[in-house]
C-alpha cells in the first residue's frame, strides 16, 4: 500500500478518537455544571469532579435549609423570651407603683379620718358646752319668770308683799306682820308721808316714806334692784328691814322709833 494511503486512513482514525474525547469531555463539563448550580451562592468551596459529587452536594442542599430554619426558630423562641421577661419586670413594676400608690393614698384617708375625728369631737365638745349652758339658764330661768310673771296689787298689801320676795331673795328676814305693824305707826300706810318736826327734821334729813327712813339711811341700805327714789313703797320698806336686820337682827323685832 502506498504510504500516503496510509497516513490518511491514520489521520481519519485519530481524528474520530479526538471526537470522542471531545464529545466526553463537553458531557462532563455539563454534569459539572450542574453541580455547580446546586450548590448554594454562599458556598466557599465548588468541587468539579466526578459526577458523584456533584450529585452528594445536590443532595446536601436540603440539610442547609434545615439548619437556616433552626436558627430562625430558636432566634424567634428567644424574642419570644425576651419579650416575657420584658413583659414580667414591667407588670411587676407597675405593681410596685400601684403599692406604693394605694399605701399613699391610704396615708392620706387616715390623716383626713384624723382630722375630720378631730373636727367633729371640737364639734360636738362645742355644742355639749352650748347644751350644758343652755340648760343652766333653762333651770335658772323659771325661777326669775316666777317673779317676773308675778303681779302685785298696787297698795300697801301688794307692796308688802312685793317687798317680802326680794327679802326672802336677798336673805333679809322679815314677816309681813312685822312689817305691817311698823308701817303702821310710822306712816299709816301712807307712801308720801314726812317727818317734819323731829330731830332729823331739825338737822335737815327729814323720816320719809312708809317706814320713815332718814336719806343717808335709805343710801346705805338701798337693796338692788329696787328704786334709788325714797318715796318708792317697795324701795322704802326694804331698805328699812335691810337696816333693822344690821341693827335689831329683823324688822320683826322692832316696836317703836329706831
Amino acid at each position: 500500500m502506498p504510504k500516503n494511503i496510509l497516513s490518511r486512513r491514520l489521520s481519519r482514525t485519530l481524528t474520530k478518537q479526538q471526537q470522542k474525547i471531545a464529545i466526553a469531555g463537553v458531557g462532563t463539563l455539563g454534569v459539572a455544571a450542574l453541580a455547580f448550580s446546586a450548590v448554594p451562592g454562599n458556598a466557599d468551596t465548588v468541587t468539579t469532579g466526578a459526577p458523584a459529587a456533584a450529585s452528594a452536594q445536590v443532595a446536601a442542599a436540603p440539610q442547609v435549609k434545615n439548619v437556616k430554619g433552626s436558627l430562625t426558630d430558636q432566634l424567634a423562641t428567644e424574642t419570644v423570651k425576651l419579650d416575657t421577661l420584658a413583659a414580667q419586670k414591667k407588670a411587676a413594676a407597675d405593681a410596685a407603683a400601684k403599692k406604693q400608690a394605694d399605701a399613699a393614698a391610704k396615708k392620706r384617708a387616715d390623716a383626713e379620718a384624723k382630722k375630720k375625728a378631730a373636727a367633729d369631737a371640737a364639734r360636738r365638745a362645742t355644742q355639749d358646752r352650748a347644751a350644758q349652758v343652755s340648760a343652766n339658764r333653762s333651770a335658772q330661768r323659771p325661777q326669775v319668770q316666777l317673779v317676773a310673771a308675778k303681779t302685785y296689787a298696787d297698795n300697801l298689801d301688794g307692796w308688802i308683799r312685793q317687798s317680802l320676795d326680794i327679802m326672802r331673795a336677798k336673805g333679809i328676814p322679815g314677816s309681813y306682820h312685822g312689817l305691817h305693824k311698823n308701817i303702821m305707826r310710822e306712816s299709816s300706810g301712807n307712801p308720801r308721808a314726812i317727818n317734819d318736826w323731829d330731830i332729823n327734821a331739825i338737822n335737815g334729813i327729814p323720816s320719809k316714806g312708809l317706814l320713815q327712813v332718814i336719806p343717808p339711811t335709805f343710801n346705805a341700805y338701798h337693796v338692788a334692784g329696787t328704786s334709788w327714789n325714797i318715796y318708792d313703797p317697795v324701795a322704802n320698806i326694804t331698805a328699812a328691814a335691810n337696816y333693822a336686820a344690821d341693827k335689831y337682827g329683823s324688822i320683826d323685832n322692832v316696836n317703836s322709833a329706831y
